[in-house]
């Protein structure tokens, strides 16, 4: 297993309390598809020595809000509901992305699904709704 990180990704610029544990993160947008990618490490493991649910909920949670309104203007996302079918286990050294796709984009409820792989293999599948909310212009 190597460490090179795949092409289309670069380093993802949008940070958050809750993933800055987990750098180095990648980000890529192919057409509406917006994915978040790692090189899975002992830090994104459970006692057993794989990949925790928790890692694999809240990064599927954050692609697909970020997919949703790099869609859309002057929004932001909320979480209303998020549903993970786990399929698969993750191991250290495995190149994880999470490909999120918004389903339907609507004025103040936006839907998203997204595919779990860990070096091609799927780990898991998600779903989203959100609640769009306006985001207030800054003062210049």
């Amino acid at each position: 297993m190597t460490a090179e990180v795949p092409p289309g990704f670069e380093p993802h610029i949008r940070k958050s309390p809750v993933t800055d544990p987990w750098e180095p993160l990648y980000a890529k947008r192919e057409g509406e598809a917006f994915s978040l990618g790692l090189r899975i490490a002992h830090s994104h493991c459970n006692a057993r020595g794989l990949l925790h649910g928790g890692v694999i909920s809240a990064l599927a949670d954050n692609a697909m809000g970020l997919a949703c309104v790099t869609r859309m203007e002057g929004v932001s996302a909320l979480t209303v509901s998020l549903s993970v079918d786990f399929l698969s286990v993750g191991r250290s050294g495995q190149w994880l992305e999470v490909r999120a796709v918004p389903a339907k984009l609507g004025r103040t409820l936006a839907f998203a699904d997204a595919r779990i792989e860990a070096d091609g293999e799927v780990l898991a599948k998600a779903a989203a709704t959100f609640r769009i909310i306006e985001v207030a212009a800054k003062a210049t």
